[in-house]
């Protein structure tokens, strides 16, 4: 289910992004297109005030139909069946299209009809940043004309994407936000891989490894149980230190399969009602001799009227003693570990004290992470994966169980589970 979640958003956001893309190219060549028409339309309409302009000074007439034709890209054609005056010319032409607020250099040629040659042309700079130098142009004539002037604008292009250059910064930073953001996908895809490539490599060589541990176990306690190895104190040592070392990897392999399935998905819980005294009880003796060789104790007191939960045995024994092997490991030479179970109103709790080295307040916001380990300073060399309180946290998450921690460094720590008390009818 998870996968399957994570590929739509991967497909949603590729479709997201594609689509973003998509329209800001369309809004921009939308927008180019629009400049350029309103471009062509001022210009035009800055042409036929300049004809009119023309006409006008010599009282004549404005031709019946439309007097403007566009040449080319950037050039227009003007008839005004009339003379024209090149020097009328100029200054209408400065005029109308300042008033327009047409900041464009342009070249102007006016036709002599009866030579059909060029008799004046000129280059006007209207733009703040002109190059002077720039040499007049032969305009195209156009012979169907009997009197007409041309015009000739420079650098249209560069004018439309200064028109616009805002929006295409908003684009640009916008394109360039979803390549990152793109790049960053791509990435975290890539580490997923080889995230779940490396989970796959962990659970396929623990189970692996779970076979030769059990037959090594197996070997271990048939020597241990040899009579001519129990006449030789070191060979049955030495058997008793196979049987415990293979126990212990075994422990640390299971541990490990175990989180490697509250990875993968939900924690499948088998739930039932159980007597968490019998419970406690039963772990506890486990570790007795553990204890007792260290030169600590293991006190229970279990106050709980009614000791009965609902939860799963299995993942509650494994909570249990990954509580208790945490105790002795972070604890100092005479062990004291408590275990407690009281009840109020509304829930039932069970706490489990140590006088170990405690816990600072900064680790105690990380603990309940994966591999996260605390730091033990000179007390002694501590091992494991780190994976401990990361399950035990995993499983009161899925169980509804709250857990918190009280710990001050140097004076040792308690954990505390809250059970929902069972309702009675």
């Amino acid at each position: 289910m998870e996968n399957k979640a994570i590929n739509r958003l991967v497909i949603l956001g590729v479709i997201a992004i594609i689509g973003i893309l998509a329209m800001q190219v369309f809004w921009i060549t939308s927008l180019l297109q629009f400049r350029k028409q309103e471009l062509d339309q001022s210009i035009r309409i800055a042409l036929i005030q300049v004809a009119k302009d023309l006409a006008r000074s010599r009282k004549a007439e404005m031709p019946a139909n439309t007097p403007i034709q566009l040449r080319g890209g950037n050039t227009y054609q003007v008839n005004i069946n009339d003379v024209i005056d090149a020097g009328l010319l100029e200054f209408f032409l400065r005029k109308e299209l300042t008033n327009k607020g047409l900041k464009l250099d342009f070249e102007y040629t006016v036709h002599d009809c009866n030579t059909n040659e060029v008799v004046y042309g000129n280059t006007v700079f209207l733009s703040k940043n002109s190059a002077q130098s720039n040499k007049l142009k032969k305009l195209p004539k156009y012979s169907k004309l009997l009197y007409y002037f041309s015009v000739r604008f420079h650098s249209t292009n560069k004018y439309i994407l200064s028109s616009i250059q805002l929006p295409v910064i908003f684009t640009s930073v916008l394109i360039f936000i979803l390549l990152v953001f793109s790049y960053t996908l791509i990435f975290i895809l890539r580490q997923r891989r080889l995230s779940q490539m490396q989970k796959d490599f962990v659970n396929n060589m623990t189970h692996e490894f779970k076979t030769p541990i059990s037959t090594i176990k197996i070997s271990g306690e048939v020597f241990l149980n040899n009579d001519y190895i129990k006449q030789d104190t070191r060979l049955e040592r030495y058997a008793k230190i196979i049987v415990e070392q293979s126990s212990r990897l075994n422990e640390q392999v299971e541990k490990v399969l175990q989180v490697a399935k509250l990875d993968k998905s939900s924690v499948d819980l088998d739930t039932r009602t159980i007597n968490l005294h019998n419970l406690i009880l039963s772990v506890a003796e486990s570790f007795e001799l553990r204890i007792q060789n260290t030169g600590g104790s293991l006190e229970l007191h279990l106050a709980a009227a009614d000791p009965n939960i609902y939860a799963d045995s299995l993942h509650l024994i494994n909570m249990l003693n990954s509580l208790l092997d945490n105790a002795i490991k972070y604890s100092k030479e005479n062990v004291r570990i408590d275990v407690l179970t009281g009840e109020n109103d509304r829930v039932l709790y069970l706490q489990v004290k140590d006088n170990g080295i405690g816990i600072s307040k900064e680790d105690q916001k990380k603990i309940f992470e994966k591999f996260y380990r605390v730091s033990t300073g000179n007390v002694h060399d501590v091992k494991g994966f780190g994976l401990g309180l990361y399950y035990v946290h995993s499983i009161c998450k899925a169980h509804g169980w709250p857990l918190t921690v009280e710990s001050e460094k140097g004076k040792g720590t308690t954990f505390t589970i809250s059970f929902k008390k069972k309702k009675t009818k």
